[in-house]
């Protein structure tokens, strides 16, 4: 047994694979990656634009697609069924053995709806009947205009991952969100789950930099420190609103906390430790989706040991000293929401885009 099964079986935590490709699916590397640890999986709009245009794998499929008339669009997400399909299927045994706490697949609804609640609410329900599966969980932004619609896929009774969370205040809407959706769905709530996910490493990148241009020895001293503190402060936040008498009165029909997953976990910055986002962040209750790449050097140097909550009064010293010397967090966290809603419509057009002229040159 390695760490990643550490994480999980001493502190609580799950890692699941923030990336998919299909030939993971069709040569082992995905099951082998369960075998090692990992408990769940996440994808969004850049990892297919990156697995389908980075290979030959899905070629067959789109033509045979193309071939019967589907539209661009159809047939993007026609791939991405498939993928998910077949992942769901092999993430199965971890649900069952579980018993539907891991084992969950992420796929998001289309970009270009992140700011339009009924868009939203309808392609969630229709990917949740297309996809009907246990362990799927459909991915809603966490934008002003994405929080009615995960409340009202939570009050179908239906699995939902909250995503491109940046701040502590959205944070707090994602959760009542959830809470005032469970309320509100009928029965049992035992099969209802979701994760929030919080966004880690982007929240350094635009920091560091603010920081650089401040330019004082105060302002330099916060480089690195305020992704982790934003994250350690939100587990808090996590820990207090799923206790109290409103909670317990849901526990007492079957629910289940929705977990904090810490998302944009690898290191953007050379000069960081390449674990920085998972040893500073383990915690009972949590997930931690990393790419590939970190999971394998967590596995070789992570520290499995409980951080996320060791020093919440240093987290919130980081917070006050940010604002001192300048900076803005409510500014900086708005502009990382923008900024991934844009990255995420980037790669989708731009994928829809190398579709469309791969079709011509079928035609």
């Amino acid at each position: 047994m390695g760490s990643l099964h550490d994480l999980a079986a001493l502190q609580g935590q799950s890692p699941w694979l923030d990336n998919l490709k299909r030939s993971w699916i069709h040569d082992g590397t995905l099951r082998a990656w369960v075998d090692r640890g990992v408990r769940g999986l996440t994808s969004n709009p850049s990892i297919f634009a990156k697995a389908i245009e980075g290979s030959a794998d899905y070629d067959e499929q789109f033509r045979s697609l193309i071939g019967e008339g589907s539209s661009i669009e159809d047939c993007y997400w026609q791939l991405v069924v498939s993928d998910i399909t077949d992942a769901l299927a092999i993430l199965r045994p971890v649900f069952d053995e579980s018993e539907g706490l891991d084992g969950f697949v992420s796929v998001e609804v289309a970009p270009s709806l992140a700011h339009h609640t009924e868009g939203t609410l309808a392609a969630a329900r229709a990917l949740h009947a297309r996809i009907d599966a246990p362990n799927l969980y459909v991915k809603i932004p966490g934008t002003a205009a994405g929080l009615p619609a995960v409340r009202d896929v939570i009050a179908d009774g239906k699995s939902v991952n909250v995503t491109l969370l940046f701040s502590l205040e959205r944070y707090a809407q994602v959760i009542e969100a959830y809470l005032s959706g469970l309320e509100a769905c009928d029965g049992d709530l035992g099969g209802v789950s979701s994760v929030a996910s919080f966004f880690v490493s982007r929240v350094d990148n635009e920091i560091d930099g603010r920081l650089d241009a401040i330019g004082s020895g105060e302002a330099l001293a916060l480089r690195g420190k305020a992704a982790v503190a934003n994250a350690q402060l939100a587990y808090e936040l996590f820990l207090s609103a799923f206790s109290g008498p409103r909670w317990e009165a849901l526990v007492a029909r079957g629910a289940r906390v929705q977990r904090p997953l810490w998302a944009s976990t690898s290191t953007k910055n050379p000069s960081y430790p390449d674990t920085l986002y998972v040893d500073t962040l383990i915690g009972p209750d949590t997930v931690n989706t990393l790419p590939d790449a970190t999971l394998e050097a967590f596995e070789d140097h992570g520290t499995v040991a409980r951080t996320v909550d060791a020093d919440l009064a240093g987290a919130r010293a980081v917070l006050d000293a940010l604002a001192a010397v300048g900076i803005d967090l409510a500014d900086v966290t708005q502009q990382l929401e923008d900024e991934g809603v844009a990255s995420f419509q980037d790669a989708f057009d731009g994928l829809l885009a190398s579709l469309s002229a791969k079709a011509a040159s079928i035609a």
